[in-house]
């Protein structure tokens, strides 16, 4: 390691400290967890008063953002009520969701695969976010799924494990209840929080990707159209708004999902993204390439092109140019 990357890793922290010391409350499979310190290399080195994460998921963004003080605040957002339910459970009544978790983990062991197939009914009856916890902790791969038809929650369990242990989920939604207090949840739609955000604030997204949307069993609610986000992304970059994107990947041999039109005038970065969540799914184990686009309000707090690059700590791939 150069000195210069000894004063880059100084500086960032987060880059060299790896994601086992940034808070997860529970296990997401698709969380940008593992990408964090790529991501939050990109924010202005001054910070941002507020985060904002539509799209929230398991919130990794926002989580390690407020971990290393890069900002005051997060508004975290998702159209997934009883997630965001989940949310405002971890960060105002922990103490609550700790203990409905250690009862239905108890509850399970007379039963653990009748006890999943009844919890899984009780949620999709009611859409108890403490029910959503336990799911999310048995399901396979901690992959959520829903029906195309119904919306119900339609993943199985995975019947090798019990889920993390009560003692384990405590220490996990306790440290990312403390770092998430003062957050704003909302169950919403991403437009709005994009579009009109302070041009001071920074918009993180992880939208669903084409290939995990317009398939049959969804990873998500409710899928996004490339079409359609292009034009709300094109309002915000007319705003200019900082916005950091997620969207298209690339694996080993396949690649789910168009880049964004060149015409938004985003700036692309390819960044490894390890092992593919999708191909995860399906038995197989293949590496990923991610892309994150980035707004030209944000190019231009950060100081160019080539100053994203020296945060990314590598120089563009020939495929990853500015367009």
């Amino acid at each position: 390691m150069t000195l210069a990357d000894t004063s880059a890793h100084t500086r960032m922290p987060w880059k060299s400290a790896g994601v086992r010391t940034i808070p997860q409350a529970f296990p997401y499979q698709g969380s940008k967890r593992a990408l964090a310190g790529q991501i939050l290399s990109l924010f202005p080195q001054e910070g941002s008063p507020r985060l904002v994460e539509p799209f929230a998921g398991s919130a990794a963004i926002s989580v390690a953002a407020l971990h290393y003080k890069l900002a005051d605040a997060a508004y975290i957002s998702d159209v997934n009520e009883p997630l965001m339910g989940l949310w405002k459970l971890i960060i105002a009544e922990p103490q609550h969701l700790i203990a409905e978790y250690t009862r239905m983990w108890n509850e399970q062991l007379d039963d653990p695969r009748a006890y999943f197939l009844e919890a899984r009914d009780k949620f999709n009856a009611g859409k108890q976010p403490e029910i959503l916890l336990y799911l999310l902790c048995r399901c396979v791969k901690a992959a959520v799924r829903y029906s195309q038809k119904t919306g119900d929650f339609n993943q199985g369990a995975d019947h090798r494990r019990l889920g993390a242990k009560p003692s384990n989920m405590a220490e996990r939604i306790s440290r990312a209840s403390v770092i998430m207090q003062g957050s704003t949840v909302a169950t919403s739609a991403y437009q709005d929080p994009l579009v009109n955000a302070s041009r001071d604030e920074l918009v993180y997204m992880d939208p669903p990707y084409q290939g995990t949307s317009d398939v049959s069993d969804h990873r998500y609610l409710k899928g996004l159209q490339r079409e359609a986000f292009s034009e709300v992304l094109q309002q915000a970059v007319d705003n200019k708004v900082s916005f950091i994107v997620s969207y298209d990947v690339v694996t080993d041999d396949e690649k789910y999902g168009s880049a964004l039109p060149a015409e938004l005038g985003l700036t692309h970065r390819h960044v490894v993204a390890g092992v593919s969540s999708q191909a995860t799914l399906m038995g197989q184990k293949r590496m990923t390439t991610e892309s994150l686009y980035i707004s030209p309000a944000l190019v231009q707090r950060l100081g160019g092109a080539d100053a994203i690059d020296g945060r990314l700590g590598s120089a563009p791939a020939a495929e990853a140019a500015l367009f």
